[in-house]
């Protein structure tokens, strides 16, 4: 074979290239001369901090911009992806971390949207159920009614079928980003087995994940960009996360994880066999000022039902709780704010956030009533308090009028903590503050949670990230079924120890 054959092989190889590509938005330019490959049959991570490019870099294959510049080159000819149709046409789909489903509609709606199959002039319902199934069938939900509405089914099973959906336009290209976000650990796995089943079908896969252990254990090869610039592709085996992380942010991972403990000796918290039934029973523990108390568990353990019980979230059905020395009782969560024990919600968008109003309203809505002079609240109130957080939060971008909804997941991660950080909780309840955000934001988090507990509030993490447990907690609560199983001081708390009790091994 001669060096012209083996090039011209080696090309087809290649999925999809780009070439030089650049993406700019008034006042950023988001992707600058990016280079990318996708190869047929693997999984290509691409990775990077939030802003970096990842999205915007994918969304201009999906058709998303009509104004990028560069080259997209698919087998050996230059293509144009200006609108999603083209992308459509050259076999490309992207699945985004926001499920475009339409809840009402039922899954097969859904799964073979504007290519319903017809029969003369009406629809053909047996054959519409036998191609949904079909589509079913390569995500594991075969089982699923195709006539079931999406809002009928999990969350789980909405990815799976967001997945299906795609599928079923036989794509050459499947970019997949954050598919995890909502996902249990038992979940992830049974995503990854199909994720494998696709590879070996020859199928091109782009995967965002802001989870380097997912990374790992998906991936063939990884790129990293860092503010809109490609910084390295590695083939994974090349890789560590201590590398991977060092080109993300240009620091090294020690720096994410080192605390020192600012506990006083006056208990501030003191819970007693607390019990809201069904979800956790006789919980007993006490928490310190400035202390960082961990609490772990897995799925079902009762960790989040504790903390919402705590801030009167959930009803309690017995047991007591203790302020400073004193019973509290608070009927629901105002009076807990007004108490000083606040609760940051797992689930930001649902929950914890206001999105259609903006990063001012939103953070120092718990503090209107002490801005407020004589009943009356103006709009220049609390101005200080808000640019303080926002420079502390390094929230981007720094503008106090920006909607909330429109920044990226960890921005608006970032604009809960700043929420309730305003208030100066005696305790702060963070129900996963990490969740589906990247490094830099992380580490932003917990400096914010080391200088609380500095200034002397007691924070409670409940937390699935085991490396942030083990490094941010003075000790660490390990709730199994409910209960409190072990309590682990800082000398025995390893990522190791903490799953094993969780699972029930060594307590």
């Amino acid at each position: 074979m001669s060096s012209e054959d083996i090039k011209k092989e080696k090309s087809f190889d290649i999925a999809l290239e780009m070439k030089c590509v650049s993406k700019e938005f008034p006042g950023t330019l988001a992707v600058d001369s990016v280079d990318f490959d996708v190869k047929t049959g693997e999984v290509h991570a691409l990775i990077g901090e939030n802003g970096a490019g990842k999205s915007t870099l994918m969304k201009m294959i999906a058709g998303s911009f009509n104004d990028y510049t560069g080259d997209i080159v698919m087998g050996s000819q230059k293509v144009d992806l200006f609108t999603p149709a083209q992308s459509k046409k050259n076999g490309i789909e992207m699945i985004y971390q926001e499920l475009s489903l339409a809840m009402p509609l039922s899954i097969s709606e859904n799964v073979l949207v504007g290519r319903l199959p017809k029969k003369g002039i009406f629809l053909d319902k047996k054959k519409i159920a036998e191609e949904t199934t079909l589509c079913l069938e390569r995500v594991g939900l075969g089982h699923l009614d195709p006539n079931l509405q999406i809002e009928e089914i999990s969350q789980h099973e909405g990815q799976l079928v967001e997945i299906a959906k795609a599928l079923g336009n036989n794509p050459k290209i499947l970019v997949m980003d954050e598919p995890t976000s909502a996902l249990s650990r038992e979940e992830v796995e049974r995503l990854f087995t199909i994720i494998h089943n696709l590879k070996k079908q020859g199928l091109a896969i782009v995967y965002i994940s802001h989870h380097l252990p997912e990374i790992f254990e998906v991936a063939d090869r990884v790129t990293v960009l860092r503010d809109g610039k490609k910084i390295g592709t590695n083939d994974i085996s090349e890789v560590t996360s201590e590398l991977l992380v060092q080109m993300m942010v240009g620091k090294s991972v020690a720096d994410f994880y080192s605390y020192n403990s600012h506990a006083k000796e006056n208990e501030r918290l003191r819970v007693e066999n607390l019990s809201r039934f069904g979800f956790f029973h006789d919980v007993s523990f006490s928490a310190l000022e400035g202390e960082v108390l961990g609490i772990c568990g897995l799925s079902g353990a009762g960790r989040s039902e504790l903390g919402r019980s705590l801030v009167g979230l959930d009803e309690r059905h017995a047991g007591d709780v203790f302020l400073d020395g004193e019973i509290f009782k608070p009927s629901h969560m105002s009076k807990a704010v007004d108490n000083g024990l606040v609760y940051l919600t797992e689930n930001r968008k649902t929950e914890g956030l206001a999105l259609r109003l903006d990063v001012k309203d939103n953070t120092l809505v718990s503090i209107i009533p002490q801005l407020s002079k004589n009943g009356v609240y103006t709009s220049n109130d609390g101005d200080e308090i808000l640019t303080g957080l926002i420079d502390e939060l390094s929230i981007y971008p720094p503008d106090p009028t920006k909607i909330v909804g429109n920044l990226s997941g960890g921005n608006q991660q970032k604009v809960l903590l700043a929420k309730w950080m305003a208030c100066k909780p005696k305790v702060l309840i963070l129900d996963e503050p990490t969740r589906g955000v990247d490094i830099g934001a992380k580490m932003t988090i917990h400096k914010s949670i080391e200088a609380l507990a500095k200034k002397g509030s007691t924070i409670i993490l409940i937390s699935s990230d085991l490396p942030e447990l083990v490094s941010l907690s003075s000790r660490v609560l390990i709730m199994r079924k409910g209960r409190i199983v072990k309590d682990m001081r800082k000398e025995e708390c390893t990522e190791e120890s903490v799953l094993l009790a969780a699972n029930g091994e060594n307590v």
